[in-house]
């Protein structure tokens, strides 16, 4: 979820749960909504370039991905274009919540509206923020958190909130925790002009959801993935491909 201010669940403490009757919940759809076709256009066309050559991405653990079925992707936030880059290297869309004005901008608002991403009002309720988040995960989404609600100057995780664990309790989904290392580098807070420093992608291990909606458990599940993410980020960038070795010469070899 990108800057959402009082929009996001994950700012501020949990609701307390009313007594009486409870809103019953689907379980979540198996099948992934298909992107769009302008996702795609998107995805090839800008975010791959963008991501790919000028910001000489790339990801590792690509294989931990979930490619059917909702899903909370956690990840640390450093920079606006961390939502673009995570549905792109995750390779299946991933919707965000994003604040409403985000959406007024020229060029930004069609391509997070594009790339997933779907606007929240400031002044919205910690309630109905959750629940239409989990809405896209009964749907079958895999739907991005950003795990500190606002992004980082120093691109880590430092005060991690809920939102993402009680998401993941209130539909029943796993959690999948991504590293995003030197977003904050390349367009932190303050900084008007992008720098081409490397931006790669670190995708962890899954977490099964929280085993119930009582704090102690969405706290458990959150310092899981803050202590996840924290880690894939301390490995640091990926180390470069290795080129293939030489094979040894033969005896059909005239140099040998």
């Amino acid at each position: 979820m990108s800057d959402t201010g009082k929009g996001l669940p994950a700012n501020g403490p949990i609701a307390p749960r009313r007594r009486g009757r409870r809103r019953r919940v689907d379980p979540p759809a198996l099948l992934t909504p298909r992107p769009s076709l302008t996702y795609r256009l998107i995805s090839y066309l800008l975010v791959f370039p963008v991501f790919r050559l000028l910001f000489r991405g790339r990801t590792s653990g690509n294989d931990q991905v979930p490619l059917d079925g909702a899903l909370v992707v956690v990840a640390n936030h450093g920079s606006h274009l961390d939502p673009p880059l995570l549905g792109h290297a995750l390779g299946r869309p991933v919707a965000f919540m994003a604040k409403a004005e985000l959406f007024r901008v020229p060029l930004l608002g069609p391509i997070i509206r594009a790339c997933g991403a779907y606007p929240v009002s400031r002044g919205a309720s910690d309630r109905e923020a959750i629940r239409i988040a989990t809405d896209r995960l009964l749907e079958g989404w895999a739907t991005g958190v950003f795990i500190d609600g606002t992004r980082q100057s120093d691109g880590r995780v430092n005060q991690p909130q809920p939102g993402a664990a009680l998401l993941a309790a209130r539909a029943g989904v796993p959690l999948l925790p991504v590293a995003i290392i030197n977003s904050h580098r390349a367009l932190g807070t303050g900084q008007s002009t992008p720098r081409l420093v490397p931006i790669h992608i670190r995708i962890g291990q899954i977490i099964p959801p929280p085993a119930s909606r009582r704090r102690v458990d969405l706290l458990a599940t959150t310092a899981a993935c803050q202590e996840q993410i924290n880690a894939l980020l301390d490995q640091g960038l990926l180390a470069p491909a290795r080129a293939p070795a030489a094979l040894p010469p033969t005896s059909a070899d005239p140099d040998r």
